[in-house]
């Protein structure tokens, strides 16, 4: 019991922590409404179980092990986020002249909204990393049903926190939509992810 509450204390502050994940809700929540960022975070999360999966057969061991598996996948995943970055300043560059009404804020669907998170997180090696050095840590057996429980738990908290981000962002649609707050927070968002997907194709193991 005391491990498992280990695990879930240590799950919520890396959840928590913004990053990747919480600008690319933001960035779609903004763009698609509360059905582009809810697609976002499940796009992520099904990213995120593909990880848990590969982590409890033993793949993503091999993902890590791989030089140049590991250094594809970094180059792939660095590229697509500095490339969503760099529609989010193009954005922020062009500017609106009045506030955005509520059908133009829907300018991203739901299914590119859900590949976006999706194609993010499959690319990211370091998740395969994160997940080989904790769920170990809390399944000390090493069987394939204790490090998918903890894996699965470790998703189910993401989910909830990521869509109750993309409810609270939504709920403040009519501040966030006005032009000048837009064009700051897609700027903000889209040096973010841009520093995010540098970050990741240059740096080190």
């Amino acid at each position: 019991m005391n491990t498992l509450l280990a695990f879930v204390a240590v799950s919520a502050v890396v959840i928590a922590t913004p990053g990747q994940d919480t600008a690319l809700v933001i960035k779609s929540t903004l763009a698609g409404g509360r059905a582009g960022g809810v697609a976002t975070a499940l796009g992520v999360i099904t990213g995120l179980l593909v990880w848990v999966l590969a982590t409890s057969v033993g793949l993503a061991a091999l993902v890590v092990a791989s030089e140049r598996v590991f250094l594809a996948l970094k180059v792939v995943g660095g590229a697509y986020l500095v490339y969503l970055g760099g529609r989010s300043l193009a954005r922020a560059l062009r500017g609106r002249g009045d506030e955005l009404p509520v059908a133009s804020a829907r300018e991203l669907r739901r299914g590119a909204a859900y590949r976006q998170g999706l194609a993010t997180n499959l690319a990211n090696p370091k998740i395969a990393v994160f997940f080989t050095s904790l769920l170990p840590q809390f399944a000390p057996d090493g069987a394939f049903a204790q490090v998918l429980g903890l894996g699965l738990l470790f998703c189910a908290m993401g989910l909830v926190w990521l869509t109750g981000y993309a409810l609270a962002v939504d709920r403040a649609s009519g501040l966030l939509r006005r032009p000048l707050v837009r064009r700051a927070l897609d700027a903000v968002t889209g040096v973010v992810l841009v520093a995010l997907g540098l970050r990741l194709a240059t740096e080190r193991r």
